[in-house]
């Protein structure tokens, strides 16, 4: 497949981040129907769905070459959101093998993986042609890279990821790459348990959400990963929000007006895929975003209307947790100009292979 990639947009400064029609079209819409409420929702992590992102267990797009790039900027000036305690060295070349191996096989033209071998000590050669990368190496050998396999692998694949180490009869996360965060610090989740690091979402607990989640997710196969979609809402289109940079971006949801909101506010939904890892029996996490504008999202008239009527609906606690409070009153009055009140059919879908014209043109 051939990707057009947009090397120089940005997910800071100036934001020029912008999706193109086709990244709209395959955006993961995470509703459903008109109402929303928090649930297990896990589900296969198969090559199909209604997005084509889904066709790839691992799935690259326009602003690959743009992600990673910020990736570094972030880790240049906060090395801390790449952390992996000790113990988890096997997890990382578990990790780096399930990434190379499936971008290598699914996107031939971009990446390419060579083996001498598939035990600890063969020679591996690594090629990845957006970012101009080529590194032999040796497997299992963390000297022979250029820093450590998790972070070498994950500097190159878009989204956050998290190792969970399984003990105890439950999970810990004990490493992670985590650079696009919705509001949680690694600095601050490394070592905690499942239950700890969920423990601030409202009514999930009550709703016995996570006691269910953690019960599954022990007994996750290897071969067979499963996926969920998860969804909070950023002013512009910043990947790095988390709370050691609430100082750049928290103002920003004061900066929303009806007449902005179109433009500035963007759902944020979050692909959470989830591994288990062949030789250290840990779970790999892959936590993938994408950023839509509420523009973008009104080219897609059933999008445009389902998502006023979610976000009129959701109780206090979600609003509150989710951050919402400040700017979603605008929010909902820019998206009510695009809702007729029509019935809509139950699903995700686009249900449209155009987009009508962008609001601000």
């Amino acid at each position: 497949m051939t990707i057009a990639f947009k090397p120089e947009e940005t997910f800071r400064g100036d934001y020029s981040y912008r999706n193109s029609d086709a990244a709209i079209l395959r955006f993961p819409f995470p509703f459903p129907e008109d109402k929303y409420m928090y649930s297990v929702n896990i589900e296969p992590h198969t090559r199909s769905g209604p997005s084509d992102i889904f066709l790839r267990p691992f799935d690259v797009d326009e602003h690959y070459i743009a992600e990673c790039r910020d990736r570094a900027i972030t880790l240049e000036r906060d090395p801390g959101r790449y952390q992996a305690l000790p113990h988890m060295m096997l997890a990382q070349w578990d990790t780096l093998e399930l990434l190379m191996e499936n971008l290598s096989a699914d996107y031939p033209a971009l990446f390419s993986l060579t083996k001498e071998g598939d035990d600890f000590g063969s020679r591996w050669t690594w090629i990845n042609r957006p970012l101009g990368i080529e590194q032999s190496f040796i497997f299992g050998d963390a000297d022979t890279l250029p820093c450590e396999p998790f972070e070498y692998i994950t500097r190159q694949a878009q989204g956050d990821f998290a190792i969970c180490d399984q003990r105890d009869d439950n999970l810990y996360m004990d490493a992670g790459m985590v650079t696009a965060q919705a509001d949680w610090s690694l600095e601050f989740d490394v070592g905690m348990s499942f239950m700890e690091w969920h423990g601030p979402v409202p009514l999930a607990h009550q709703a016995g959400v996570f006691e269910r989640a953690l019960k599954y997710l022990l007994m996750l196969r290897l071969g067979q990963p499963v996926r969920r979609l998860n969804w909070t809402m950023s002013i512009n289109p910043r990947l790095d929000t988390s709370p050691e940079t609430y100082p750049e971006w928290g103002p920003d949801r004061a900066s929303v007006t009806p007449d902005n909101a179109g433009d500035k506010v963007h759902l944020r939904v979050e692909l959470q895929t989830l591994w288990r890892l062949p030789r250290s029996n840990a779970i790999l996490f892959p936590i993938r975003c994408y950023l839509a504008s509420l523009d973008d999202l009104a080219r897609v008239p059933k999008w445009g209307k389902r998502l006023n009527r979610v976000l009129s609906t959701l109780p206090p606690q979600l609003v509150e947790y989710k951050g919402l409070t400040r700017y979603l009153p605008a929010a909902l009055e820019w998206l009510a100009k695009h809702d007729d009140g029509a019935e809509l059919p139950v699903g995700t879908e686009a249900g449209v292979t155009t987009l009508t014209p962008r609001v601000s043109d």
